[in-house]
């Protein structure tokens, strides 16, 4: 039976981020459904104050949708999800960046949803809760201060994470394409953040999240390593999977990788189109 690819964003993105790559994975004959996570997509919150002219006091203060949504929450709509798709033949997870929390929490509850999982430059926590990896060595590249010259407001009173994407700041605006997609033009860049909502939710996860060996662990695995990742490092990508594999060592990562940042891979998606469909043919 032909397997539906299952494809989850990261922070602050939405199903709309995903569009190329499903036009790519379509014409390779395959099936693919983006997923909107609680309070993404069209249930995303843009107040009049994120709109120019800015009010950036307003957008310091003004509720958003997000605010109480939990990791639990996010894992249990992806089950949904991954319950309607599976009643259709397998499925294959794929998960970006802090998408990968999430689809590690869903393979922890139902890895009988799962055929293979699949982590694209994605957090897949096992030895350390994600914040704390940021401590590491394998993070010291990454300059979360410049990242977050576009934050509005304060989170522990907003309740959620809030970053102002349509800022003017060069400084801003140099460190996003610095993280995410310094091999892109301008445009691109541009183009892609304006697809960002400005709202994320605060709970990335506890040690009860971490991947199980006992459910996560019996589950085919492939990470996809993208080499120049600045905001995710390649050092980081390669100690997740080598701690995964220290977790379940008869089932380790089949592990892939493909030129490129943050982002590139969803701006040229052919290559990882083309990754993603030899993984479907080894469920056969």
């Amino acid at each position: 039976m032909q397997p539906t690819f299952v494809l989850v964003h990261g922070a602050f993105a939405n199903s709309f981020s995903f569009a190329p790559l499903q036009a790519e994975l379509g014409l390779l004959g395959h099936r693919s459904v983006a997923v909107d996570l609680p309070g993404h997509g069209f249930a995303a919150t843009f107040t009049r104050a994120y709109q120019a002219p800015q009010d950036l006091a307003g957008l310091a203060t003004a509720p958003g949708a997000i605010k109480g949504v939990t990791l639990a929450d996010n894992a249990a709509h992806l089950i949904g999800i991954l319950e309607r798709a599976k009643r259709n033949g397998p499925v294959v997870l794929v998960s970006h960046s802090r998408g990968g929390v999430t689809a590690t929490a869903a393979a922890n509850a139902r890895p009988d949803l799962i055929d293979r999982i699949v982590y694209v430059s994605a957090w897949c926590p096992v030895a350390l809760d994600v914040g704390d990896y940021y401590a590491e060595p394998e993070m010291a590249t990454v300059d979360v201060a410049s990242l977050a010259l576009a934050i509005a407001g304060n989170p522990a009173e907003l309740g959620l994470l809030r970053t102002n994407f349509r800022t003017g700041n060069p400084d801003a605006l140099a460190a996003f394409k610095a993280a995410f997609l310094a091999d892109g033009t301008d445009d691109e860049f541009l183009t892609f953040l304006n697809t960002f909502q400005p709202d994320e939710n605060l709970d990335v996860g506890t040690s009860n999240d971490r991947a199980q060996a006992a459910t996560w662990g019996r589950i085919p695995r492939t990470y996809i390593r993208l080499a120049d990742d600045t905001s995710l490092p390649l050092a980081l990508q390669d100690r997740l999977i080598r701690e995964g594999d220290e977790l379940t060592p008869d089932n380790p990562y089949d592990v892939r990788t493909l030129p490129g940042s943050h982002l590139k891979w969803l701006t040229d998606p052919a290559p990882a189109a083309r990754v993603l469909g030899g993984l479907a043919a080894l469920l056969n």
